[in-house]
């Protein structure tokens, strides 16, 4: 959505900016009569925190599939809040977001297994550990029968991505390589979610290279432009 994110107040006449705190209220008196300064742009992220230490610290005292729906209900509401268009800044796909989702598919999994191997609880407990601070266990440590959960995972956070991609281009002038790269990424999504995500861990992560470079690409950068185009054919 196009908002304007300069904002100030009518009470008081602070200025602020909604980019950065999330909030029409004003952070001076705490009025919600404000106007827009500036013009509009587009704006997708909301201010969300993603937090797992309240989960984190009943590790010891809760059982394995109550963690899991905590930590479920803690990643839907941050992946269902995060964006990627920041006062008409294209972000980065960034590993936190990457994290978050993948636990949340990882943890509705775990909550319902009524049994589970230690690979499969270990590489759960190590998402909880460190998704939070945008860390990812590698593809050698994913689980044969979790592998479905990542690639999903990433496919979905694709799609995301891809939508905000096409809002945030809007305005501007692609080319017709530029619309053909993104069309055919939001195939291969297509290809891998009816699959339900049942792919090799590398080729996920790889469909995540190639967001990155597109993306990197379509803000000018030629180099990555041409490599996503190569990453694209060699998803096929």
């Amino acid at each position: 959505m196009k908002i304007r994110g300069e904002r100030e107040c009518k009470e008081c006449g602070t200025r602020w900016s909604y980019y950065e705190t999330g909030s029409v209220g004003c952070p001076a008196c705490g009025s919600l009569r404000s106007v827009g300064v500036d013009e509009r742009t587009e704006h997708t992220d909301l201010q969300v925190t993603f937090d797992l230490t309240s989960v984190r610290n009943a590790v010891d005292e809760a059982a394995t599939g109550d963690l899991a729906e905590r930590a479920r209900e803690e990643c839907r509401e941050y992946v269902r809040r995060r964006g990627f268009v920041n006062a008409g800044d294209l972000r980065e796909l960034d590993d936190t977001y990457l994290a978050a989702i993948e636990l949340l598919h990882v943890a509705d999994i775990v909550a319902r297994e009524i049994r589970l191997d230690d690979r499969e609880e270990l590489y759960f407990l190590s998402l909880l550990r460190d998704a939070d601070r945008g860390e990812r266990p590698p593809v050698e440590e994913v689980p044969e029968t979790l592998r479905s959960a990542r690639g999903l995972a990433y496919a979905n956070a694709v799609r995301e991505y891809r939508r905000d991609v096409r809002t945030w281009a809007e305005d501007r002038d692609l080319t017709a390589s530029e619309r053909s790269a993104l069309e055919t990424l939001g195939e291969h999504v297509k290809r891998i979610r009816m699959l339900d995500g049942d792919i090799e861990p590398r080729t996920a992560e790889r469909l995540v290279d190639t967001t990155r470079d597109l993306a990197n690409g379509l803000r000018g950068d030629e180099l990555a432009f041409s490599r996503s185009q190569e990453r694209l054919e060699r998803l096929e």
